[in-house]
């Protein structure tokens, strides 16, 4: 799909659109679950409510309207923390602008691994959900100006040296 596709769709991809598998491997990867909830049900931990995705403890709720961002973003909440933080987090899991800024750098590297997803999918999402960044757009933060986002998660060993995602190791809770 083309970016003008993308952008001129206005619309948002979601769980349904991917469906639970993928990302549910992927979540297990770090040690964290995926909880479906029922359509038209409250999303139980989540910041913005709505359809989007909440955490609480290792549990990430989404239903199939949530937005595909939204799930990535609030599992890469939990995968930045090191995991004996992670037991005590319901709804919001950030205390420092460091750790947000290396989720949504981990969340755009992470869509890659979701079939039908990919960076540039998840970049225009993030910014048709309204995101904001100094240089105005994901794209722009995540090639220009996120170099701080990329070292703090390198130097915990959730990106490799550079600066993709180390698929050639098994996530485990402990390596965050």
């Amino acid at each position: 799909m083309s970016m003008n596709a993308i952008t001129s769709a206005n619309t948002v991809l979601c769980l349904a659109d991917i469906g639970m598998p993928a990302p549910t491997a992927l979540l297990a990867g770090y040690g964290l679950a995926l909880q479906r909830v029922a359509d038209g049900e409250a999303i139980p931990g989540s910041y913005w409510g709505d359809n989007e995705a909440g955490i609480i403890g290792t549990t990430v709720y989404a239903r199939a309207d949530t937005p595909v961002h939204s799930l990535l973003h609030e599992a890469c909440h939990l995968i930045v923390l090191p995991p004996e933080r992670r037991a005590a987090v319901h709804t919001d899991a950030t205390d420092s602008i460091e750790e947000e800024d290396a989720t949504c750098y981990l969340q755009i590297v992470l869509a890659d691994a979701l079939p039908g997803v990919g960076r540039d999918r998840l970049m225009a999402d993030m910014d048709a959900w309204g995101y904001s960044f100094r240089l105005g757009s994901t794209r722009g933060w995540f090639e220009q100006d996120a170099e701080n986002a990329r070292r703090w998660l390198q130097q915990r060993g959730l990106l490799d040296v550079d600066g993709a995602w180390p698929t050639d190791r098994q996530a485990t809770p402990d390596a965050c």
